[in-house]
Formats: C-alpha cells, structure tokens, sequence
C-alpha cells in the first residue's frame, strides 16, 4: 500500500502515527501524533540546510525517538491574535498549508477565493491584515495558469488590504523550465512569470526546489530558496542500505551538481550519470551509462517527475547496467501522464517524492512514498518572519546530527 501524508488531525481525531525526522522535530504532543524512528546508513558530512520537521508516514511501527533527539527549539500554539503574521492558502494545496499552519501554531487565515460561470477568479480576504506580515501559500502546479492567476490576485488583495509586507510561498514554481533560450525566437517564461508576480505587489518569494538557481535572479525583490534534499536525505539515511552499496544516479548531464552535492551528503556514495539525447519536449532518448553500477543500490535524483521518461528511460538502463534496485527521489511530483504507467511497472524499488505538488488519490500506487515539507517551509516562514538567518540556523542542526550519528555509532558497536 502507498506511503501518503495525511493533514494532521486533532488530538482526539488522530488515526495515522507518523515517523518524524531524527534530528529535528516538532511538538508532538500539540499535534497530537506519535513518532517513530530506525536507524539506517549514516550520513558522512552534516547536512548544509536543516530539514524542518517534516513528518513521514510509517504505519504499523512501534519504536518511540529518543528523548535526545528532540530538538529544543519547540513553538508553543500562539493565538493568531497575538501576532502580525498570517498565512493564507490557496486553492492549489490546501492540505500543505494547513500542516504549515499546525506546526507553526497557528490558524490559516479566512479567504474566500471562487471561480465565476465564465472562470474568472475572485479573491477576498475575510480579516483585517493591516500592519502585517502576510504568507501566501501557493504551488503554481497543474493547472499552472489557473494557480498563477490565482496567486496573482491573493497578491493585489493583500497589497490592497495595506499589508505591511506579502510573502508569496510557492513550494512549486511553474514555468522554471523555461529559464533561457535553446533556439531562437523562443520566451523565457521564467522570468515572466518573476515579473507578473513583482508587479502583483509581493515583497519576498519563498521557493522551494527551483529547476536551476538562475531562477532567483530573475525576481527584482529578495527570493529564500529552500531545498527539499534534505527531507530525502533523512528518509534515506533510516533505511537499512549499506553504505558501501549505494551510488547516486543523475538522470542527466544537468543534474550533475545536484546529484553530486546528494552523494556527498548520503555517505560519500560514489557518482553516476545517465547520458541522453532529448529530441523534443517531454521526449528523451537514453545513450549510455557513465559510471558502475553493478550490484549497486542506484539511487537517481532529480527535481520533478514530470512524464516519467527521463527517469524511466534511465531505471532500464541502470537495470541491464546490473543495478540491484532502482530508487527514484523527486521533490516535485508533476506526474503529466503517462508517468504513474511508467513509475509503477515494476522498474522501481521505492519511488520518494515530496508534497510540494499535491498527489490525488488515483495517482497512489505501491512504490510511492510522499514526504512532508511542510515543517521545513514552516520553520523557514518562522525565520523569515523573526529577520533571523535561514542558512545558519539550518547549519546549527549539525553539531546536533554529529551527536546523533556518534550515539549510533557506538550503539552499533
């Protein structure tokens, strides 16, 4: 059965336990839920950036996390009056907002938001957010025009309604494929888009995972660029994988520095890389193999799954290459058909993305597992608001990992 993320409960309607990270968590006796720990592969080097305290399904466990592994920095509930900060959703995931919302502490602000006969989309705000900071969470995935326009017009009402400052969080930015030009006469949507949202009135963008760092320098106003490696990295360290079988996969020769900087952080695991040849959009042709892979535990990284083929293409490579198991890691699960098809026929041990992009129902099958960046965006949100350093607190998390890893260690030995 699919691993899933469910929208935390109360306390009394709580029916699912969830596993959160080893070295980072959040009140749990607020949320009402349990946790649940393993102990798998270390990690060679402290990870760059903390992962919040995103949580992961695990069902059917009953090992408790050590007192020690709960980090100090725990938010009490505070009374969405107490405060200037508000959060509102919208329409496009309104499940990760409200898990940003309960980790935080804090009720979602009240929006109306409705679509006329003809498709128009109307916005209103129903509380006062003068003076305040406001949070506007929206992934502009499928349908990424409905979603942007959608944002666009949560911007203007919370400009219009004399918001101090307007935080567009946009877990998912669409068009970031788009970023420069392959052959003439093509747009740079990219940086469009960066302008339509400027010009809105948002003074901050919260982005999580953008297709290339280039992104951020197309945004005239400051960008926080978060990155959900990190929620990948804890799951994959609980597992029981050897270390000395792991090697991480890029799918493609851009996806180098991406994959390197994975290895690196996943027990130095040694680097491979699938060679293609793209022939279209959404078509890709795999032509060779650049590295070993036999009897290797291959794990491929990417930052979405769009269609399945590049990464599809790349699992049967890595298949005929002598690979033992196939894993896939995405923060962005796009999922355009005919991807559930292709990730679901059997070329995958375990295909782990997170809930950046909201996953329907229809889309689940039994290699999924969905985690949770929910409290990575939340305590980035918190940051952000406190004018604190996002980077160095994150940095901060790895002497307390240095520990963690250390207490393993010797339990092992």
């Amino acid at each position: 059965m699919a691993s899933v993320i469910f929208v935390p409960p109360s306390p009394s309607q709580s029916r699912v336990s969830l596993r959160f990270p080893r070295f980072f968590t959040a009140d749990h006796s607020r949320l009402g839920l349990s946790t649940r720990t393993c102990v798998g592969c270390n990690l060679v080097e402290p990870l760059k950036h903390g992962n919040g305290k995103p949580c992961i399904p695990l069902i059917n466990s009953e090992l408790a996390i050590p007192n020690f592994l709960t980090s100090s920095n725990v938010r009490n509930p505070i009374n969405k009056h107490d405060t200037r900060l508000r959060i509102f959703p919208g329409t496009a995931n309104p499940a990760l907002s409200q898990e940003i919302a309960c980790y935080m502490g804090l009720e979602l602000g009240k929006i109306k938001i409705k679509r006329f006969a003809d498709g128009e989309i109307y916005v209103q705000l129903q509380e006062s957010v003068r003076g305040c900071d406001v949070y506007l969470v929206q992934p502009t995935c499928p349908p990424a025009n409905e979603n942007l326009m959608e944002l666009l017009i949560m911007i203007d009402a919370c400009r219009r309604a004399s918001a101090k400052n307007i935080t567009a969080v946009i877990p998912y930015f669409g068009y970031a494929r788009a970023d420069r030009k392959t052959q003439g006469r093509e747009s740079i949507a990219a940086k469009l888009v960066a302008n339509l949202i400027t010009e809105a009135g948002a003074n901050r963008v919260l982005a999580c995972d953008l297709h290339s760092g280039q992104s951020m320098g197309y945004f005239d106003i400051p960008v926080d660029h978060v990155h959900g490696q990190p929620v990948i990295l804890d799951y994959l360290a609980s597992k029981t994988i050897c270390s000395d079988d792991l090697v991480v996969v890029s799918p493609d020769v851009g996806g180098v520095a991406r994959a390197r900087a994975f290895a690196k952080k996943l027990s130095d695991a040694p680097l491979a890389i699938v060679d293609k040849r793209r022939h279209g959009h959404n078509v890709a042709e795999v032509m060779n193999l650049i590295g070993d892979v036999k009897g290797k535990v291959a794990v491929m990284v990417d930052d979405m799954i769009d269609t399945a083929g590049t990464i599809a293409k790349g699992a049967a490579l890595l298949h005929q290459e002598g690979a033992r198991e196939v894993y896939a890691c995405s923060t962005h699960a796009v999922f355009s058909p005919p991807a559930i098809e292709r990730l679901s026929s059997g070329l995958f041990q375990e295909v782990i993305i997170t809930n950046t992009i909201p996953v329907t129902e229809k889309n689940y099958f039994p290699q999924l597992t969905v985690l949770s960046v929910a409290n990575l965006l939340g305590e980035t949100i918190w940051r952000v608001h406190d004018d604190c350093s996002i980077y160095q607190n994150f940095l901060d998390l790895s002497k307390l990992q240095r520990q963690i890893l250390s207490i393993e260690d010797s339990i092992k030995l």
